[in-house]
């Protein structure tokens, strides 16, 4: 079938009112086909009954009939979709444009599936070149010689018509557009799994990020909840005290009040007296009778009060009494600090992990257990393989466990011990020459010195000034938080933590037992199993 004939059979299955592909055929009497919609709407409009095609006027509104031919065409054309937005339509489609299958390079056009029956049946239609169906045709196209681009210059990476390939890249390589298109594709393949990857990646940082949030959701909770317990035991005790106080003060000002009172009572008691006598004194001395003063003078004065009121006073003493119920308080606060650190401990501890020492790491003086829980330093240099991962000259050994994300915790006994360093190092720590204990360096470490010097070597070092010597310390660690922290165990004391830290890679429990300093340092440390009981 002929593109023209495929046009003109198209043209008779399109209703002359809408212009579009029958919905609904029907025949007039006169025998002119319609959509049933429209040749009623037309009617209805007007004030006769007039066929639109041949104008014949009809005096009664005529009866319609379906067109069965017609609706069977229109049902099978209909089986072909319309081109939705972002699919290529068929470029030879009048009215509705259906869906494109294929696309023609040479004659630069896209068909739906009836008109591209020509190019499946006709000899020379045959011999073009088919694909799936595409938009701008004509950027396949050389712009030059205006012929279908069909290879690939490898020299310039671009693709290139035949003529091309002779004239302007004739001295380049050249690889047909389908081998390349395997290769790049590979390529794509290869891309789109990296990618993959990458969102992978990312999605699962996204959900340890939102887990984060979650954690420091919870701990922000329990943290408030505790600091709500602590500060209204707090406020209670202060109520409390301010309570004893105000009723000791008072206590004191009554009885005060009550022995000025007893002894204002007793002075108004002597001063009548001392009136009464007084008058009696004043009335004898204006007697004139010898005898009865001499019997009488002697009696006054024998009655007369003995009482030396000299030293009598009214001191009230409230001094030290806020003093002691401030002290009360202290000692309150102090017992509640405890009960929050222990707390604060217990929490950590549920962190423990089983360390073990790295004997490939360990300094070659130094003497580890069997178990690998105790190191000390001797005094015979062992003779070991100086591979990489081994600390010389500085007398070190790490733990053979890591950590790069989450939390850890564990104890390590330091009794009777004058010298030692103690904390966590990055696996890319030299190990090899002079060792600087510093963050920067890859080293969150505290040390004792001489028995009783505690130092933070932090940046700058910090003295520690410590209330008592610890027996066991207990190293924590909480790689997003950047946190690293020292316990006192038996005190449930923080010893010190360093906070703000930037972890980007494996961590390692890090000992120093230092040397033993003729027998006065030579008690090891030990790793501890970490009591967790609540």
């Amino acid at each position: 079938m002929s593109a023209a004939s495929c046009l003109r059979s198209e043209d008779q299955f399109l209703c002359s009112i809408c212009l579009d592909v029958f919905t609904d055929p029907v025949s007039t009497p006169c025998g002119h086909n319609f959509c049933k919609n429209c040749i009623n709407e037309h009617w209805n409009s007007n004030d006769q009954y007039l066929c639109p095609m041949c104008k014949k006027v009809f005096y009664t509104r005529p009866e319609l009939h379906i067109n069965t031919l017609f609706s069977e065409v229109v049902s099978h054309s209909s089986e072909q979709q319309a081109a939705k937005p972002g699919e290529v339509p068929c470029d030879v489609c009048t009215g509705t444009k259906l869906k494109a299958l294929k696309s023609c390079l040479v004659c630069l056009t896209s068909y739906c599936e009836t008109h591209l029956e020509p190019h499946l049946t006709a000899l020379g239609l045959k011999r073009h070149q088919l694909m799936d169906p595409v938009e701008n045709l004509e950027d396949r196209m050389c712009m030059k010689h205006d012929k279908p681009l069909e290879l690939f210059c490898k020299t310039d990476q671009t693709c290139v018509c035949m003529l091309c390939s002779v004239l302007d890249h004739k001295t380049h390589e050249f690889v047909p557009l389908k081998e390349e298109y395997e290769g790049k594709k590979a390529e794509l393949g290869k891309t789109e799994a990296e990618i993959q990857e990458m969102i992978q990646t990312r999605q699962l940082k996204i959900e340890e990020i939102k887990h984060s949030v979650d954690l420091s959701k919870e701990a922000a909770d329990r943290e408030k909840a505790e600091g709500v317990q602590v500060f209204t035991a707090l406020k209670e005790s202060v109520e409390r005290g301010k309570k004893t106080l105000i009723n000791s003060i008072n206590k004191k000002k009554k009885k005060t009040e009550k022995q000025a009172e007893d002894f204002i009572k007793e002075l108004e008691q002597e001063i009548s007296e001392l009136k009464k006598r007084s008058s009696e004194v004043e009335k004898l001395s204006h007697s004139e009778d010898h005898l009865h003063l001499l019997q009488n003078v002697p009696f006054l004065k024998a009655a007369q009060p003995t009482k030396d009121w000299t030293e009598v006073s009214v001191r009230p003493s409230y001094e030290g009494t806020v003093v002691k119920a401030v002290a009360q308080l202290e000692e309150t606060l102090s017992k509640q600090m405890k009960k929050l650190l222990e707390a604060k401990l217990k929490r950590v501890q549920h962190y423990a992990v089983d360390v073990t020492l790295d004997p490939n790491t360990a300094h070659p003086n130094l003497i580890l257990s069997d178990d690998g829980k105790q190191v000390y330093c001797g005094d015979v240099t062992k003779k070991l393989p100086d591979n990489p991962e081994r600390f010389s000259p500085s007398a070190c050994v790490l733990g053979k466990q890591s950590l790069s994300s989450c939390r850890f915790y564990f104890e390590v006994q330091v009794k009777e011990k004058t010298d030692w360093d103690l904390g966590v190092a990055r696996e890319s720590i030299n190990r090899k020459g002079n060792i600087t204990l510093r963050p920067q360096n890859g080293y969150w470490t505290i040390w004792l010195r001489n028995q009783n010097e505690y130092k933070a070597l932090a940046s700058p070092s910090l003295r520690l000034s410590l209330k008592s010597c610890p027996q066991k310390v207990g190293v924590f660690v909480d790689y997003e938080e950047g946190l690293v922290s020292f316990y006192d165990v038996d005190a449930a004391a923080l010893i010190y933590s360093f906070t703000g830290c930037s972890f980007t890679e494996k961590l390692y429990p890090y000992f120093n037992p230092c040397p033993n300093d003729v027998g006065k340092n030579s008690a090891p440390l030990i790793i501890c199993p970490v009591n967790q009981t609540v």
